[in-house]
């Protein structure tokens, strides 16, 4: 899947979704970066690097498609090192809570 594809089902599961009211960006290791500005409604999300984000997910491509499918509990991912998070951990989960709806 490319990033792409990923990040047009990604606008599609939050298009409804309330505004998250924060800037997040996806790293994706090799596969590069994906930001999602919350703070719109639809959010922006984007394939790009931005550093002013309150909170960074690191997880593979392949995780976060698992995520966005509904395939991978969030919780789980986190807990197992899936899923790596840094910044501030409430904009982390409540976007977990809008991925698994």
């Amino acid at each position: 899947m490319s990033n792409e594809n990923l990040i047009q089902n990604m606008k599609q599961k939050l298009q409804y979704a309330p505004p998250l009211n924060a800037r997040i960006l996806f790293d994706l290791g090799d596969d590069g970066y994906i930001y999602l500005d919350g703070r719109e409604t639809p959010p922006e999300i984007e394939e790009k690097e931005e550093r002013d984000v309150e909170t960074t997910l690191t997880i593979s491509k392949s995780n976060l498609d698992n995520l966005v499918n509904g395939t991978l509990d969030p919780t789980m991912a986190f807990m197992t090192g899936k899923l790596k998070v840094s910044g501030k951990m409430g904009y982390a989960m409540k976007l977990s809570s809008l991925l698994e709806d």
